[in-house]
């Protein structure tokens, strides 16, 4: 097989392979006498079919098989020999006709290859990068102990008034009324309802319930009071959403308890909630303290995030508008969402190319750097993301196992892999950018510095 390269303008060109039929002969008859000899047709014994016959039904599709699997693996054996950084996959030239494999050998196949574009970077002292250090303050630990005393807290059942401040929850007895109030005798009747009027959409209806005491009976309508969620209405009635045409009236609510929150005292007890058993907590400034450190190791990821996001803008200006084979990978684009047609194309190309830029920037950089990721670091990353699941339910003193077997099931999916070797990449690729770029530290409160991201 005959393979050349054109590429006139180094970010793009045509690849040309030449099959002749000596290239794809023998392998084409060693598959058809492996169809023969598994041949099953009526008036021939197994294995017995004439060569001809099979030739004629299965010749050309072998043929084209072979052709196809031929062309992919000398395709991609030169690609690797002379070290083509490709983009995208090989697309067929542009305006060349389909290869009829009927006719007789030579074929001429054409491919139009999109290839890296060539630059320089290479940061050091003097690239100066601004870099935010937040400060762990006392307002920053006291949102942290607050956070901790109500993901800790419980619900204290013997209140005697309802306080909408604090979100408490009702049970009591809900019944059906007919228009002149009276209770209807048959209708829906449920007992030890509950009930969170703060939750209620309507202000007319949620405010029925304000200075509502234990044993009283408050008068409020369900529907008005969640007028666009069939789901919760039904939820507090009990009853299918198909039915809840039939409970558009008023119902009589009274009240057998209040619950209300009581948020954790600051003791041992929630000192041990928070850390484990184990912990070698001994008073509140340890408490504090030990709230500060772990502060400070999650604040170090958010401020490495916020620091790459400045590498990427100081290196995109740096290295400027990079030269792409635009049609060639507008093709190759539209051939990878061929369902979304050529609007998609037109309408997110320039952003992908964007993306693109810096994926190849981040190349540099972790060449230059020499970051390796290993298996371990995407373990912890796996880990870290499904701590972080569970804190959002307030759910922080994991096992370690039953962390390791979420994060074993994380990595079991393909789709998952790749965002945290990406996030791992980035993880060590700014620990090792900061001791080679001129940090300009600025110190920033929490809330300024995330009001600076949503900017």
């Amino acid at each position: 097989m005959q393979i050349s390269f054109e590429s006139p303008e180094k970010v793009g060109g045509v690849l040309t392979l030449t099959v002749e039929e000596g290239d794809y002969k023998a392998d084409v008859e060693k598959k058809l006498k492996e169809y023969r000899r598994r041949a099953n047709m009526p008036g021939f014994r197994p294995g017995q079919v004439p060569m001809g016959l099979i030739r004629r039904q299965m010749g050309n599709s072998v043929k084209v098989d072979i052709i196809n699997e031929l062309l992919g693996k000398e395709m991609q054996k030169y690609i690797t020999d002379n070290k083509l950084a490709v983009l995208g996959q090989p697309i067929a030239h542009e305006g060349d006709e389909p290869i009829d494999l009927e006719k007789d050998a030579p074929y001429v196949f054409r491919f139009d290859l999109a290839i890296e574009p060539e630059f320089e970077l290479k940061l050091n002292k003097c690239d100066k990068v601004e870099y935010f250090d937040i400060t762990v303050d006392d307002k920053l630990i006291d949102q942290q102990v607050e956070m901790f005393s109500r993901r800790f807290g419980k619900m204290d059942d013997k209140a005697e008034s309802y306080d909408a401040e604090a979100n408490d929850l009702l049970q009591g007895d809900l019944r059906q009324l007919d228009a002149e109030g009276n209770t209807i005798e048959g209708g829906l009747t449920l007992e030890a309802a509950k009930l969170m009027p703060s939750q209620i959409k309507v202000e007319a209806q949620r405010d029925l319930f304000k200075g509502a005491k234990l044993g009283d009976i408050i008068t409020f309508n369900p529907r008005n009071a969640y007028p666009e969620s069939d789901g919760e209405m039904a939820a507090l009635l009990k009853v299918e959403k198909d039915q809840l045409a039939d409970y558009t009236g008023d119902f009589s609510f009274q009240i057998t308890q209040i619950s209300h929150f009581v948020p954790a005292e600051n003791n041992e007890e929630l000192w041990k909630a928070v850390y484990g058993q184990d912990a070698d907590i001994k008073d509140e400034a340890a408490f504090r303290q030990t709230i500060a450190e772990g502060v400070r190791q999650q604040l170090v990821q958010d401020e490495d995030f916020k620091f790459m996001q400045d590498v990427r803008k100081h290196c995109e200006k740096k290295v400027g508008e990079l030269t792409f084979a635009n049609d060639i990978l507008k093709r190759v684009m539209l051939q990878n969402n061929q369902d979304k047609g050529e609007k998609f194309v037109e309408e997110n190309y320039d952003r992908s190319i964007k993306e693109l830029t810096w994926h190849l920037i981040k190349n540099k950089l972790v060449e230059q750097t020499g970051v390796k990721v290993e298996e371990q670091d995407i373990r912890e990353i796996a880990r870290q993301s499904t701590r972080a699941q569970f804190a959002q339910y307030g759910m922080g003193n994991i096992p370690d196992e039953l962390i390791e077997k979420y994060a074993d099931e994380m990595l079991k999916k393909r789709e998952n892999v790749e965002p945290l070797v990406e996030a791992a990449i980035d993880r060590k690729l700014a620990v090792a950018l900061k001791e080679v770029v001129k940090l300009d530290t600025k110190e920033i409160s929490l809330e300024d510095f995330n009001k600076m991201l949503e900017a």
